[in-house]
């Protein structure tokens, strides 16, 4: 099991930037495949950007395809930058762990506790 411990949240304007950071710890082989995903309240989650960890593919939700940027710090960091944040990217963000290089939130198996990114208007 991977453990996922999520920081870097917090208030910013529209047109601001953050960085959200997710440390994984105990990662198994295999597992190589780390993704942000956020819900708003009252909404689904929804999938934001996912990373292989081993190669470093990329793939990114439309709605932040272009402000968003995913990345690997070192062997136990992946990043999410995030630029010209909008009202609409509040939410809780959740970085989670899974083997399949995927936007659909039922093939991670671990996730973190979430971090709280509010953006006003």
């Amino acid at each position: 099991q991977v453990q996922l411990v999520e920081s870097g949240g917090g208030l910013v304007q529209a047109g601001g930037s953050l960085r959200l950071f997710c440390t994984a710890s105990g990662r198994p082989f295999g597992v190589n495949i780390m993704g942000w995903f956020r819900q708003a309240p009252g909404k689904e989650r929804e999938f934001v950007a996912a990373i292989n960890w081993k190669g470093g593919s990329t793939t990114y939700a439309d709605s932040v395809k272009g402000r968003f940027t995913i990345s690997i710090d070192n062997a136990e960091k992946v990043n999410l930058h995030m630029n010209n944040l909008k009202p609409e990217d509040t939410a809780v963000y959740y970085c989670a762990a899974g083997r399949r290089f995927t936007s659909t939130s039922s093939f991670y198996d671990d996730w973190g506790q979430g971090t709280q990114v509010t953006v006003a208007s």
